[in-house]
């Protein structure tokens, strides 16, 4: 389609119109239509009566035998026999009681016959002295693994007093606990809080050992 020099200016040639253009389909004509076909003759159906019974009716037919149980058995798929698998799994619960049983028995022969073939040991001969434990030798100055002068929970004196008093300057160790001089519950749970905090590995949990001891007073100040 050729597009013109000057735009806004409509172009010289006849304008296109569509070749085909699509309508819907009536169907009100159609029906129109049916309506002004003449209408068809009734078709009419004529009786014919017969002469004799058709070949094949009831008096013409046998009637089948019955069917016996050994046909019904017969005609059972192959490897599939009534009863069979009950049969077989009683059998092997049977057999496997009694395998089961006659190994019990002999199982208690064997040990009745272990017991009498084993000596008896005779009355007369000396029984033979028990041996004396050799006690163990302490070396000196290791009686107490955490030193010589631990302290822990049950003990009380001033030593006790100036640990409380130690204690109570560590922030979030101790604070505003007793200082009575008795190493109690409370006590033993902020020497072991201290030793967890402040990394101290050579003491017991809640015991004032020499390393906890060190550790405590190079904080506070020396003894």
């Amino acid at each position: 389609m050729p597009t013109p020099s000057d735009r806004g200016v409509p172009p010289d040639d006849p304008a296109i119109e569509p070749i085909r253009v699509l309508r819907p389909r009536r169907t009100d004509a159609l029906a129109e239509l049916l309506k002004d076909l003449p209408p068809r003759p009734a078709v009419g159906y004529e009786s014919i009566v017969l002469s004799g019974r058709p070949s094949g009716t009831e008096d013409a037919t046998e009637e089948l035998p019955p069917v016996k149980d050994e046909q019904r058995v017969r005609d059972l798929p192959r490897g599939r026999v009534p009863g069979l698998r009950r049969t077989a799994v009683a059998a092997a619960v049977t057999a496997a009681a009694v395998i089961g049983f006659g190994g019990a028995l002999l199982l208690t022969d064997r040990t009745e016959s272990t017991a009498v073939a084993a000596p008896r040991p005779s009355a007369s001969a000396p029984a033979a002295p028990a041996p004396t434990p050799t006690p163990t030798p302490t070396p000196s100055g290791a009686t107490d693994p955490d030193g010589a002068g631990t302290l822990r929970e049950g003990d009380s004196g001033p030593e006790v007093t100036d640990l409380q008093e130690r204690l109570r300057h560590i922030p979030n160790i101790y604070d505003n606990g007793s200082t009575d001089g008795t190493y109690d519950a409370t006590l033993a749970a902020a020497v072991a809080r201290f030793q967890l905090w402040y990394g101290i590995r050579g003491d017991e949990d809640g015991v004032y050992g020499d390393d906890t001891r060190r550790d405590l007073e190079s904080r506070t100040g020396g003894g």
